[in-house]
């Protein structure tokens, strides 16, 4: 009886464990079994012995029955709850949890707004181009930093996948503590983080993010074996130790190829000259490895954040627990910045983590507490430091916090300016362009660049997950051929992915253009799981685009009936075909209701896509000239996906526009100006080395 006791007490307190560190996608076996202070082998052994699970799948199941708990308790979205629980991926969530429970968490919350099935991670852009959209992973991830998405987590790992030139790519790792003071780590990690954002201030260099890096900080990986995981061709190591009012740094340059040092240095500095010796170490790093740094760039790196040293001792106090993103943390770190302010009224940077510190605080509240604190702080920032990222990323963030997306977009376009390596400004633009304000072209842009600078994931459900993403943001550009090699590379690493199998079915159809064969194929995904929503409208839609309308009635009636049924408001685009399919076979005051809804739909939709939308209902009423007009108003966009090439043609509704004198002009003109996007991008992607 005792030793079952103890089994009980052993499994609780490795949930108690992992449920304090839920949020922290990189808190892993290793690290669970230090904090039960016994080996990692002895940990796999009893966890294995009571559960009958592996230690990553518990700490897996862990994860997922809180997010449980968070989807009957809270308002939190399924992005948000993804995160919170230590899910990089939404994606992979949703796969994760419907493993374990059977059905996706959306379906936890019947007739919640949060999609549910696999529609949960489809957010692409409204409008017309919703009607013939490939609903698939957008990555948004998500923001790790703010908007909770991408953004998306992707990457580039192998240098056998040769997806970028390498030679100037560099990674800082966590500097190690000299000191037998465990009480001088903050001092330490304080000089890696200096380090490192000196360096992503240079533009000629590719800089690893420090989450990238962080998971190295105990590592028994040799240098060439994380320089590889990392794509990169130098790493820097050091380490040091502040005692009285000295500081000792020893700092190493090291080529990855050969495992060569080749520079290294040891510094011994009064700690009032802190900021001079971290200046002079990114410059000699730079300059060892032959990167061109700008006089603007050297002015951003001779900047002093404070004149005030105890202000800034403060500050670097702060910093461990304002970067673990918690709600805990963000509560620790934030008197610590309120008191570097309040020793140094004009600290810009403290000023600045004070807002996002608020941003974080307010981030899955559905009524806002903080904006007017993380406006003043932002402001303040500002006010003190105007060329700072940081500052210009606590005023996007303001804008965020009251939905007003498109005046965060300058402030993040100019941090990039300051800095050029900054993954959570990178972050957030790709996701802010994947879904809330469409553009393809800077949705790809931004996460290319997000792959050489962010790469945490080593797993390979991760990579195919990211992968996938990937090759969903190329073919929405036209780029088929790199979105075919993206996802068989996605399914390389994970078989059985969830979504790539249903994406390259439409990339196949990209390239071969057979509406026969495409269609066989997403019954043949269908057929898989019955359950996905998502399918089964794309079916119902390929037999409408092919005027099958007693195929495509039997798939979507299923689709319809399933969603009244619960109560599911999803894919309002697709109405006005669901509305003529039911009118084909004879359910007339059906028809009625979907086309009412499909009006309400275009009216409200607000995105570049509502001209095509609303030819579409104009076709439908018969009013073909004020359809032109709509598809004329249409081709002056710019960036919408690949989709409305391939399909627009195909919709039965445009025969009765073909024999209209200026049809023909203005479907090329929409055709034109996508390649016209498409080559502009080409070459933009080209010049900057993101393909």
């Amino acid at each position: 009886m005792s030793g079952n006791l103890h089994q009980v007490k052993f499994i609780e307190q490795a949930e108690s464990l992992v449920v304090e560190n839920i949020s922290n996608e990189q808190f892993g076996v290793s690290e669970l079994a230090d904090l039960m202070n016994m080996s990692r082998s002895n940990l796999l052994r009893k966890i294995k012995k009571q559960t009958q699970l592996s230690a990553s799948q518990f700490i897996r199941e862990v994860r997922l029955k809180k997010s449980m708990d968070m989807l009957q308790q809270t308002e939190m979205t399924i992005s948000e709850i993804s995160y919170q629980v230590g899910f990089g991926n939404t994606s992979y969530f949703i796969k994760c949890f419907k493993e374990l429970y059977g059905y996706p968490p959306g379906e936890v919350r019947k007739g919640d707004k949060e999609v549910p099935v696999t529609d949960a991670i489809t957010k692409t852009p409204s409008g017309f181009i919703k009607q013939y959209r490939l609903p698939i992973v957008v990555i948004t991830a998500i923001i790790v930093v703010a908007v909770a998405v991408l953004v998306f987590n992707i990457f580039f790992i192998h240098s056998d996948e040769k997806a970028m030139d390498i030679k100037k790519s560099i990674a800082v790792l966590p500097f190690k503590n000299m000191s037998s003071d465990s009480t001088n780590l903050y001092f330490v990690n304080g000089l890696m983080e200096s380090t490192l954002n000196n360096l992503q201030k240079i533009k000629d260099l590719r800089v690893i993010s420090r989450t990238s890096v962080e998971k190295y900080r105990h590592t028994n990986k040799t240098i060439s074996e994380i320089a590889k995981e990392l794509n990169v061709s130098y790493l820097v190591e050091g380490s040091g130790q502040r005692i009285d009012d000295q500081v000792l740094l020893n700092i190493h340059l090291i080529e990855a190829s050969n495992d060569t040092p080749i520079w290294a240095e040891q510094y011994k500095h009064k700690v009032v000259d802190i900021f001079s010796l971290q200046n002079a170490v990114a410059k000699k790093i730079a300059d060892a490895i032959q990167a061109k740094v700008t006089p603007a760039e050297l002015q951003q790196i001779d900047k002093k954040p404070t004149e005030n040293l105890v202000a800034y001792d403060y500050y670097l106090k702060a910093l461990e627990p304002y970067q673990t993103e918690t709600k805990e943390g963000l509560e620790k770190a934030i008197p610590l910045f309120k008191k570097a302010i309040t020793e140094d009224p004009k600290f810009a940077l403290a000023y600045s983590k004070l807002a996002v510190s608020y941003y974080y605080l307010d981030l899955n509240l559905t009524k806002k507490r903080y904006t007017d604190v993380i406006n003043n702080y932002a402001d303040k920032a500002l006010l003190y430091d105007s060329k700072s990222a940081e500052s210009l990323i606590a005023k996007a963030l303001y804008y965020i916090n009251i939905n007003e997306y498109r005046l965060a977009v300058p402030h993040l376009e100019k941090a990039l300016e300051y800095n050029p390596n900054s993954s959570s400004v990178v972050q957030i633009l790709a996701d802010l362009y994947s879904r809330v304000i469409p553009d393809t072209g800077k949705y790809l842009q931004y996460a290319l660049k997000g792959l050489q600078i962010d790469i945490q994931s080593n797993d390979s459900i991760s990579k195919s997950y990211m992968y996938l993403a990937l090759s969903n943001a190329f073919v929405q550009n036209g780029f088929t051929d790199e979105a075919l090699k993206y996802i068989d590379l996605s399914l390389d690493y994970n078989p059985n992915n969830y979504y790539a199998p249903y994406l390259k079915v439409f990339i196949q159809y990209a390239k071969q253009q057979n509406m026969v064969k495409a269609t066989r194929s997403l019954v043949k995904e269908w057929e898989k799981d019955t359950t996905r929503l998502d399918i089964m409208q794309e079916v119902a839609k390929f037999y409408y685009f092919q005027e099958k309308y007693d195929s495509a009635y039997y798939y979507y009636d299923k689709f319809v009936k399933i969603k009244e049924r619960n109560g599911l408001h999803m894919y309002p685009q697709e109405d006005l075909k669901i509305g003529l399919v039911y009118e084909k076979m004879g359910h007339d005051e059906k028809a009625k209701a979907f086309y009412k809804a499909y009006a309400e739909y275009c009216e409200n939709d607000q995105s570049i896509y509502q001209s095509a939308s609303l030819a579409m209902k104009y076709l439908h009423e018969g009013k073909n000239d004020l359809a032109v007009e709509q598809l004329k108003i249409f081709a002056t966009k710019n960036n919408y996906q690949y989709w409305i090439l391939l399909f627009i043609e195909k919709d039965p509704l445009m025969k009765s526009l073909k024999s209209h004198p200026e049809y023909n002009e203005v479907i090329q003109k929409i055709k034109d100006r996508f390649w016209e996007n498409h080559n502009q991008l080409k070459q933009s992607l080209t010049k900057k080395g993101l393909i």
